[in-house]
């Protein structure tokens, strides 16, 4: 594998993909933080628990959207110098065949813009989980609201990862 392979790997497999899977425990993490959960012994555990998972999740989503809009996105959006062999610049291939240009003009582009929906509304959730910590668990209606944004993110992220995967078999990155 080449070195641009394993950071569009990093990229997708490694920051993205451990985004969705962490997606599971903190929407269960907020699940299950009601008052009898937040309230005795290992409580204080529970909630500091709650505040390092969605921290690592928001640090994960920017590691994801960052890696791909400065070492993977310039790579796809390179030109090709006059003659060169399409193959080896992803989007002008796309765009050179007629019934791949959609891939381009909707997928690729779609893609990045849903992207950058992902780090922003993790970081809103760990933002509210940090102030409000504990609290949160006589709140229902703003935890509820809080699993809302989250399962947005991992909408965007699953799109977005969704389509880098069928971009990356039709106009890898080499």
């Amino acid at each position: 594998m080449t070195e641009r392979e394993w950071l569009t790997m990093l990229h997708g497999i490694g920051f993205g993909g451990a985004f969705l899977l962490a997606y599971t425990g903190g929407l269960e993490a907020l699940w299950g933080l009601g008052p009898e959960r937040t309230e005795g012994q290992g409580a204080g555990a529970r909630v500091w628990r709650l505040r390092v998972a969605l921290c690592g999740m928001a640090l994960l989503a920017w590691l994801a959207c960052l890696s791909g809009m400065y070492v993977v996105y310039p790579w796809y959006r390179a030109e090709p110098p006059p003659g060169a062999d399409l193959a080896q610049f992803p989007r002008a291939y796309l765009l050179a065949d007629p019934v791949l240009a959609v891939w381009q003009t909707l997928g690729a582009d779609w893609k990045v813009h849903i992207a950058n929906l992902c780090p922003i509304l993790s970081t809103a959730v760990a933002a509210v989980v940090l102030r409000y910590g504990a609290s949160l668990g006589e709140l229902p209606q703003v935890r509820q609201a809080l699993m809302a944004l989250l399962t947005v993110a991992f909408g965007a992220a699953a799109v977005a990862g969704g389509l880098g995967a069928l971009l990356a078999r039709l106009a890898p990155v080499h």
